[in-house]
């Protein structure tokens, strides 16, 4: 289960459709994000050996993923730059709390929905886009996504019971739907 508390508007899709190759760029860097933040994370929590191998793993993955996603702009003959970001993920990261343990729970669980988010808007993806290459590309990115949302999620539990974790998921997972609602105009995986 993703845990969100709503669904991407059709809006997103039709309007990510129409500009395809930009969605593409936009991907690269939240995979080279999404990276980062697993390290930033080793890097917090460096004395909580299991939870960094857990970590190290999920950079691999998503530098695995960066690496995917270049080579099919380049296969599509489009050039990798930098792109104006959305303010999704900065104020997601708003809501951490500032005190330890509650930071970390929040930290994970924040990436966690970003993964979530990215895993849904994938689904939508493999399902929806003519584009039958970027379908099978968006089917294979799936399921890695929503187990990256999981293992965050159980990592949040290495610093609060489950029962505040899940609470606390259900917060952010409603302020993650209120995000959502400020639509920014440009074409990219969390707008």
């Amino acid at each position: 289960m993703l845990h969100l508390k709503a669904p991407t508007v059709p809006a997103w899709l039709q309007r990510v459709q129409s500009n395809l190759d930009e969605l593409l760029i936009d991907h690269a860097h939240c995979e080279k994000k999404a990276a980062a933040t697993a390290m930033n994370l080793m890097f917090a929590y460096v004395d909580q050996v299991p939870l960094v191998r857990v970590l190290a793993d999920i950079v691999r993955e998503e530098l695995e993923h960066f690496e995917q996603v270049l080579d099919l702009l380049s296969a599509r003959g489009v050039r990798f730059r930098r792109l104006r970001p959305t303010s999704y993920a900065q104020r997601l990261h708003q809501l951490v709390r500032k005190q330890e343990p509650h930071r970390a729970v929040d930290r994970m669980l924040v990436a966690g929905l970003i993964e979530a988010r990215s895993c849904e808007r994938f689904d939508l993806l493999r399902r929806q886009v003519p584009d039958e290459p970027l379908r099978r590309f968006y089917d294979s990115l799936f399921e890695s996504e929503a187990r990256h949302h999981a293992t965050y999620v159980r990592l949040a539990t290495c610093f609060a019971p489950e029962e505040e974790v899940f609470h606390r998921l259900d917060h952010l997972a409603q302020c993650e739907a209120e995000i959502l609602t400020q639509v920014e105009p440009w074409v990219r995986m969390h707008s």
